[in-house]
């Protein structure tokens, strides 16, 4: 599978799985919403071996608009990030 977006991997999971593209789709649509819905409310999502989907907390900074080299002040923020586990390393490492 080479680079992959939301179609190929849902063509993917229907092959895996068994299912057909329909309830692939559905299948991949739930995942993705609970991982969106649980990192909303601040919680992680744990998925042993292969990673955590967590928030991290980005600290108020200043920045440059790069059009206008301006300075600008970037407030502090969360955003989504992933660790990955140890066989997905693993597995992508070849080890």
């Amino acid at each position: 599978m080479a680079a992959t977006g939301k179609t190929e991997l849902t063509d993917e999971v229907a092959k895996e799985a068994g299912l057909n593209k329909a309830q692939a789709g559905r299948a991949v649509d739930a995942v993705l919403k609970v991982i969106q819905d649980t990192l909303k409310r601040g919680d992680e999502v744990r998925l042993t071996g292969f990673g955590n989907f967590v928030v991290t907390k980005t600290s108020a900074r200043t920045g440059r608009n790069p059009r206008t080299k301006e300075t600008i002040q970037i407030p502090a923020g969360k955003r989504p990030a992933f660790r990955p586990g140890s066989r997905l390393k693993g597995a992508v490492s070849g080890k």
